[in-house]
C-alpha cells in the first residue's frame, strides 16, 4: 500500500475531461462490463483516453463519476484489476503499474495504463546463479554486466542488485532474479536505472533474449541462502567468481560443489583483474584449472580458445574461465558474448509445476507466491493445487494475475521467474516449500524417501538419527538420516533414508539435493519415495 497520497490527489484534481486521460470507475464487474457489447465500448474507452494521453491512461478504481471516495472491498478491487487487464489487452496495452490505499469504506486505486500488448515470454530466456566468497566482487560484475557501466572501484554498480521491501509492498514484484538483460540484433539491451522498475520491465519488452540473475551471498553464515539460490531454482547455467587478489578460498570450493553437484554447466568468471599484474592473474587461473580438475571437470580458457568452443564444449564436464574486471570492462564483452549465445538448458515441456520460495500480501490483490516455473506453463484463470499444507492436504486456488520483472503476462513458461497472484488461499496458509500444480494433478505429499548420497565434508560419520537440513527445490527442512549400513564417512557414497521431521512435501524421484548441518555438507538425488497417506 502506498503511504504517498500525492499521486491519487493528483488524479482527482485533473479529473474526468472529455480530452483527458484519466477515467474514473467505481468498479468493473466480469458479468456486466464483459457481456454484450460493453467490452468493446469500453475497450474504445480507454483507447481514447490512452490517444489524449499520448500513449498512457490513468485509471482511479474505488471513485464515483465526480470523484468521490467511494472504496470496494478486496474481491471486487482484485476483480476490477482483472476486467481492466483484459479490457487492456483488448486496447493493445498493458497495466504497468497499481498504487492502492486503504479507506474506511475499502480500497482506492490509480492504474496506469500504457501501450504496447502484454509481453509474450520466449523460449530463450536463461536464468543464471551466481555464487562465489563474500567481497570477491560477484554482485559488482553482474551490476556492470546489466548496466554496461564500469565500476568506480568502491562497488557501486553492486548497489544495483539490492533489493528493497518497498518493491514487493506496491504490486506483483517477483524480484529474486536480482538482475536482468537482455539482446536483440543490434547487441545487449542494458537497463539504464536498475533501481526504477520501469526500466527492467522495458528490457523485459524491448529484449528478444533476456539473461536473469539468480544473485546469492558470499558469507559463510548464509550459506543456506546461497543453496537456496541456487537449487530451488530453474537455473540453465552457474557463474561461479574468482577474486584473482585472493585467489580460490574454502567457500569458493564449497558453492563449487553445489552448482556441480546439481549438474548445472558453470562458467568461471575471474574478477578483480585490474588490482594485480598479469603474473598473479595467471597464477590465479592455473590455482582454478586444479580446483577443477580435483572434481574432473574441464576447465577451458576463453581468451585461449574462443567463445566458439567455450559455447560448443560447456557442459557438465568442460568449465568456460574468462578474466574480468568490472573498473576496467576487460572480459565484459567476452561474458556477453557468451550469455547472448549459449542454449537453454532447463526446458521442461511437462504439466505445470512451480515450487513457492517467497509469499506475500498486496492490498487489493491478495495473497501472492513467487517462485521459479519448473515445468510447463500458467495462464492467468488457471485453477490449481497449492501444498501439502501442513496435513498433507492440497488447496484449490485461482490465478488472479500473472507478473515477471515488474511487467504484468498473460502466462509464464517453464524458467520463468514469477509472482502468481492466487485467489481462494491467504498469505498466511503459504509457505516456501510448497507447490503449485494443475488442478487435475493427484500429488502424495511425502514425509519419507530413498536417496543415494555423497558426503562432502563431516569430522566424523553419519549415522542414525543423523539430523541435517536437506535443501530440494525451495524446500529448507530438517531431516533425520538412517544410512543402508549403519553409518556414512567422509567422502561415502551410499543409500540412506531421509525422513522430514516436521512435515510432509512434494519429492519426487530424480531430484537433487544438499544437505548441511554446521560444516558438514553432502549431495544426494531421490531414489524411491514412500508417500505419506
Amino acid at each position: 500500500m502506498s503511504r504517498d497520497r500525492a499521486l491519487l490527489d493528483r488524479a482527482l484534481e485533473r479529473g474526468e475531461q472529455d480530452g483527458g486521460s484519466v477515467e474514473f470507475k467505481e468498479r468493473l464487474l466480469r458479468d456486466v462490463h464483459l457481456e454484450g457489447g460493453r467490452r468493446e465500448s469500453l475497450a474504445a474507452q480507454l483507447r481514447h483516453r490512452m490517444l489524449s494521453g499520448d500513449g498512457e491512461a490513468t485509471y482511479v478504481v474505488g471513485v464515483t463519476d465526480d470523484g468521490g471516495l467511494a472504496g470496494i472491498d478486496p474481491d471486487t478491487f482484485s476483480e476490477t484489476m482483472d476486467v481492466l487487464s483484459l479490457l487492456a489487452e483488448e486496447a493493445d496495452a498493458h497495466i504497468d503499474d497499481v498504487q492502492t490505499w486503504g479507506l474506511e469504506g475499502g480500497i482506492v486505486g490509480v492504474a496506469r495504463i500504457c501501450d504496447g500488448a502484454i509481453l509474450e515470454t520466449d523460449d530463450e530466456h536463461v536464468v543464471i546463479g551466481t555464487a562465489g566468497h563474500v567481497d570477491h566482487g560477484k554482485s559488482t560484475l553482474v551490476g556492470s554486466l546489466v548496466t554496461g557501466t564500469a565500476d568506480d572501484g568502491d562497488g557501486a554498480t553492486r548497489a544495483y542488485l539490492d533489493v528493497q521491501p518497498h518493491e514487493v509492498e506496491r504490486g506483483l514484484s517477483a524480484d529474486l532474479s536480482y538482475a536482468v538483460y537482455g539482446f536483440d540484433d543490434d547487441g545487449p539491451v542494458r537497463v539504464r536505472n536498475p533501481n526504477r522498475k520501469a526500466d527492467r520491465a522495458e528490457v523485459v519488452e524491448e529484449a528478444d533474449r533476456l539473461v536473469s540473475f539468480v544473485d546469492t551471498v558470499g558469507h559463510e553464515p548464509w550459506l543456506r541462502t546461497t543453496i537456496r539460490g541456487l537449487v530451488g531454482q530453474k537455473l540453465d547455467y552457474g557463474l561461479l567468481v574468482v577474486a584473482a587478489d585472493d585467489g580460490p578460498t574454502r567457500t569458493t570450493r564449497e558453492h563449487l560443489g553445489v552448482l556441480l553437484a546439481t549438474d548445472l554447466p558453470t562458467i568461471v568468471a575471474i574478477t578483480k583483474t585490474d588490482a594485480v599484474s598479469e603474473e598473479r592473474v595467471q597464477e590465479v587461473e592455473r590455482e582454478v584449472e586444479r580446483l577443477l580438475r580435483d572434481v574432473d571437470k574441464s576447465p577451458l580458457r576463453v581468451a585461449r580458445h574462443g567463445v566458439d568452443a567455450a559455447v560448443e564444449e560447456i557442459s557438465e564436464r568442460v568449465v568456460p574461465i574468462v578474466a574480468t574486471s568490472a573498473i576496467t570492462m576487460d572480459g565484459l564483452e567476452t561474458l556477453d558474448e557468451l550469455f547472448d549465445r549459449l542454449p537453454k538448458t532447463s526446458q521442461d515441456a511437462g504439466e505445470f509445476r512451480m515450487y513457492v520460495d517467497r509469499s506475500y500480501s498486496v492490498t487489493g490483490v491478495g495473497a501472492v507466491a513467487s517462485g521459479t516455473v519448473m515445468a510447463g506453463e500458467v495462464e492467468a484463470g488457471d485453477e490449481l493445487l497449492i501444498g501439502p499444507m501442513p496435513d498433507g492436504r492440497f488447496q484449490e486456488v485461482e490465478v488472479r494475475s500473472i507478473e515477471m520483472h515488474y511487467h504484468r503476462v498473460d502466462r509464464a513458461q517453464a524458467g520463468r521467474i514469477v509472482g502468481i497472484a492466487l485467489k481462494g488461499i491467504k498469505e498466511s496458509a503459504i509457505e516456501r516449500g510448497m507447490v503449485l500444480l494443475p488442478r487435475d494433478a493427484d500429488p502424495d505429499p511425502v514425509r519419507e524417501f530413498e536417496a543415494e548420497v555423497m558426503v562432502l565434508n563431516h569430522p566424523t560419520r553419519i549415522g542414525d538419527g543423523y539430523e541435517p537440513v536437506v535443501h530440494l527445490e525451495t524446500i529448507g527442512e530438517a531431516a533425520a538420516f538412517y544410512p543402508e549400513d549403519g553409518r556414512l564417512l567422509p567422502g561415502d557414497t551410499g543409500e540412506t533414508t531421509v525422513r522430514f521431521k516436521f512435515r510432509p512435501y512434494l519429492v519426487e524421484e530424480g531430484q537433487k539435493f544438499v544437505f548441511r548441518e554446521g560444516r558438514s555438507k553432502g549431495v544426494g538425488t531421490v531414489t524411491d519415495v514412500h508417500p505419506a497417506r
